[in-house]
Parts: structure tokens; C-alpha cells; sequence
């Protein structure tokens, strides 16, 4: 059994002179322009340096996020002011060659640490207590300790290091 052929005009009447509308080719999403390659080029060129430079900074600098975290660790230490000194040795002979870090000690040692920043950490007091515990094992006040381990911490952060710009 088969279906009836339909009709030429089907449904409205009225309708039957009318031509389906036609719709336009649809819109190339590609510029047409040589202009716009050059702009996407350009653009892909600095996107690759500004994450080249930021690649380059982090791989630099990735020593202050582990010495931040062992000074941190180092607080409650037995002997945290001889640990946060040896710290700072190991974080400044990794930002400097160790040529010029391994050998410094006492008032040089400070003063190297306190030269590398914009505004200096450490005041006299941190300084001595850096200089005379190096060689001796003494009591020290929390108090003390603290602000020696604050100005530690600032020092990491901020210093300049031979890569900076």
C-alpha cells in the first residue's frame, strides 16, 4: 500500500507563489587581511617572552620559597639563631656566587646581608646577635629570636640577587 501523491500546493493556498528564501553563505571567521596575521604574530611573540621572563624569574628565585620555609621551620629550633645564620649562608650562596659569600663572616657578613636590600633588615642588635653566636652557643630571648627571624625572612623576600634586572 503506498501513501497518495501530494498535491503541488499543500497546505495555504495563498502561499503557493511564493519562493523559499534563500540564506547567505555563511561568515568566514579568518581575517581576510594579511594585517591581522601579523597582529596574531606579534601577539603570540610577546606572550612567549612574558612567559619566557616569568619561567626564567620563578627557576631564579626558587630558592627563597624553600629558604623562607626552612627559616620558618627554624624558629622553635634548639639553637635557631646558629640554623637561621646558616640559613641565610646557604640563601645568599645561592644568590650570589659562593665566591663572594663563602668567605664572609662578622661585621662583613652583616653588612653584606644588610647591603642587599633597598631598606636594611637588620638594626645593630640583630646584627651583633648574628655575629656572636657563630661561634658560641648562647641563651637567647624569644623576643629576640623573633625579630631576628622577621628581619630573616624580610631579608630572603627582598634582597636583590645577581639575576635581578
Amino acid at each position: 500500500m503506498s501513501l497518495p501523491a501530494l498535491p503541488d500546493i499543500f497546505g495555504n493556498y495563498v502561499l503557493g507563489d511564493f519562493n523559499e528564501v534563500v540564506s547567505p553563505p555563511a561568515i568566514d571567521w579568518l581575517p581576510q587581511t594579511p594585517g591581522w596575521y601579523l597582529v596574531a604574530a606579534a601577539l603570540l611573540v610577546i606572550l612567549g617572552r612574558r612567559l619566557a621572563r616569568r619561567a626564567r624569574h620563578w627557576y631564579h628565585n626558587r630558592y627563597r620559597s624553600e629558604a623562607l620555609r626552612r627559616l620558618r621551620a627554624a624558629e622553635n629550633a634548639e639553637n635557631a639563631v646558629v640554623e637561621i645564620n646558616r640559613l641565610l649562608k646557604l640563601a645568599a650562596m645561592e644568590a650570589f656566587s659562593r665566591e663572594q659569600v663563602a668567605s664572609l663572616s662578622g661585621t662583613a657578613w652583616t653588612g653584606f646581608l644588610n647591603s642587599q636590600c633597598d631598606s636594611p633588615p637588620f638594626d645593630e642588635h640583630e646584627c651583633k646577635l648574628l655575629e656572636d653566636t657563630v661561634y658560641r652557643t648562647a641563651s637567647v630571648e624569644a623576643d629576640a629570636r623573633s625579630r631576628l627571624l622577621r628581619a630573616s625572612l624580610d631579608w630572603v623576600t627582598q634582597h636583590k640577587n645577581r639575576f635581578d634586572d
